[in-house]
């Protein structure tokens, strides 16, 4: 079975986070207007999720990590770290697939669909820098806030849990507001309108029929509708297509179930889902980690969610030898129509700028 599909959301214990830790406050998040803080409980299963407000990481291979908090505050508009103290990262970045082994995948998922076995795949790479130990990636979040701003930001600071996030997404996974639940998926990306091409348009409603049929596996009969389609949308430095797809949840449906249809984000993976999923596997050298995964929050207790895909994210992670690096993923959507220089371009069109924040310099030079 590929990578990444969603059925290995649940099914794990809850962990509880030692006392001691609980006591040092050093657990955080923040979310555009929402701040939590103190871990009581770590649980990796989402049938756990009916009671308190979570932090929800979940990486693209379907591990989740939710971390109950003791305490939230809304109505805060600015993130808890310090941008002043983030260390500006010199010096090159490692790629998970360089420049030639990108358009050689992109070359293979052209052969698949010409083979009839897919139609779309995203495909991508993720870029690492070692990391200072003392670095805190919520300083990191409150320069990305300050210099990206975007409207599904975060930071995750809690480390107790292994989560170390720092995320400026601009899309929507799953929006959740009693049984009303909506995904606004963004396919088409370029650095102005007049770059935006017809494959764009048509990848996004291919993937908007991916989203409608996810979706339609938790929602009422006749409830799913597309509220908004290729939407412009401009970002610091680009520019989306954005629709928007929703619907009424059936009664006693739960967040397993809600994961269970709608993981991965089709926006992320490709059509058919399972298909798409198997070239990621193939192709992609690397594990995605919390890229193109979900970051937000749930609250249980008032029925309310809001998961970010996880893209324009970084996260810190610790290698095999040991070594903190940063991580960062970037990618692009390729179908029949795709140019391999074009594709290449894309992911550093999009990494671009967030990397150029996290290096002291938004314009960065040579290619990443």
């Amino acid at each position: 079975m590929p990578r990444g599909v969603a059925d290995t959301v649940v099914g794990r214990a809850p962990s509880r986070v030692p006392a001691g830790l609980r006591l040092l406050g050093v657990a955080q998040a923040w979310f555009r207007s929402v701040a939590a803080r103190g871990a009581e409980e770590v649980v990796h299963d989402a049938a756990a999720l009916t009671h308190g407000f979570w932090v929800v990481v979940l990486t693209f291979e379907g591990v989740l990590t939710a971390v109950r908090m003791r305490a939230v505050e809304r109505g805060c508009p600015a993130p808890p770290g310090d941008a002043a103290s983030w260390p500006r990262l010199g010096g090159s970045w490692r790629t998970s697939l360089d420049e030639a082994g990108y358009m050689a995948a992109v070359e293979e998922v052209r052969r698949r669909i010409a083979a009839g076995t897919v139609y779309q795949v995203n495909l991508c790479r993720v870029l690492e820098h070692d990391l200072p130990e003392d670095a805190r990636l919520a300083d990191l979040g409150a320069l990305l806030a300050a210099g990206n701003p975007a409207p599904f930001a975060g930071t995750v600071d809690v480390p107790e849990a292994g989560l170390e996030v720092a995320c400026a997404s601009p899309e929507a996974f799953l929006l959740r507001d009693g049984e009303h639940l909506s995904s606004w998926p963004i396919k088409g990306t370029a650095s102005d309108v007049g770059g935006l091409l017809a494959k764009d348009y048509a990848e996004n409603v291919m993937i908007v029929d991916l989203v409608r049929h996810d979706l339609g596996h938790v929602s009422r009969p006749g409830t799913v509708a597309v509220d908004a389609l290729c939407r412009l949308e401009e970002h610091p430095g680009l520019v989306h297509l954005v629709s928007e797809v929703c619907g009424r949840l059936r009664a006693g449906v739960a967040w397993t179930d809600v994961l269970g249809a709608t993981f991965p984000p089709g926006s992320v993976s490709g059509a058919p889902k399972h298909t798409a999923l198997q070239a990621v596997a193939d192709l992609e050298p690397v594990p995605r980690g919390p890229y193109c995964g979900a970051v937000g929050w749930v609250d249980a207790d008032r029925g309310t969610a809001r998961l970010a895909v996880g893209i324009r994210t970084f996260w810190a992670a610790r290698r095999d030898d040991g070594l903190r690096v940063l991580r960062f993923g970037t990618g692009a959507g390729i179908t029949w129509g795709s140019s391999a220089v074009g594709e290449w371009d894309e992911t550093a069109l999009k990494a671009a700028r967030l990397v150029g924040l996290a290096t002291g310099s938004v314009q960065t030079s040579g290619r990443l």
